[in-house]
């Protein structure tokens, strides 16, 4: 019961703040995020209509038969969800508690634009869209932030890499 009433209060939460920018305004400036002064940059001099695109989003999404994100954990979830580029919008679905995700429920190329992709690389704007996509919870703090930045996001730059991905569309939640 307890826990069903703090998925509630972040719920109610997320909807109050998505419906009163004003109060919006007052979390967004006493949030204070994680810091770091060494966030790599590759210069990517590879021209777009020639190049993989793959989809990165903190949106909570991930297949209805793959293990959800973890919400009982305050401090979030900090694993990562892989969804094969040609998974219909229809067999996925939203586990995040920390963001108002009706609109993305109506459309979910909201947050993970994969129609959009598709429609980009038929049009010869993009070169291919990539056969996977990888999937996190934007809600990280405390001890998890190691976890995520340490473990799960080298993991997740590596299997890009393997795939040959050229560029990464970040979507957040």
């Amino acid at each position: 019961m307890m826990f069903f009433m703090r998925r509630l209060k972040n719920r109610v939460i997320a909807k109050v703040i998505t419906g009163l920018p004003a109060l919006a305004k007052g979390f967004i400036e006493a949030y204070k995020p994680w810091e770091s002064e060494d966030i790599p940059w590759t210069l990517v001099e590879k021209p777009l209509v020639q190049s993989t695109v793959a989809i990165v989003t903190t949106a909570g999404v991930h297949r209805k038969d793959q293990k959800p994100f973890n919400m009982h954990d305050k401090n979030g979830d900090p694993s990562f969800r892989e969804i094969d580029g040609n998974t219909p919008l229809r067999d996925l679905m939203i586990t995040h508690d920390y963001y108002d995700h009706t609109d993305a429920e109506k459309d979910l190329n909201i947050v993970f634009p994969i129609e959009r992709l598709q429609e980009f690389a038929s049009e010869g704007i993009i070169g291919k869209v990539a056969d996977a996509h990888y999937t996190f919870m934007g809600h990280i703090m405390g001890p998890h932030i190691y976890t995520l930045m340490e473990m799960s996001t080298p993991e997740v730059a590596a299997r890009l890499k393997k795939k040959e991905v050229d560029y990464v569309l970040l979507t957040p939640g």
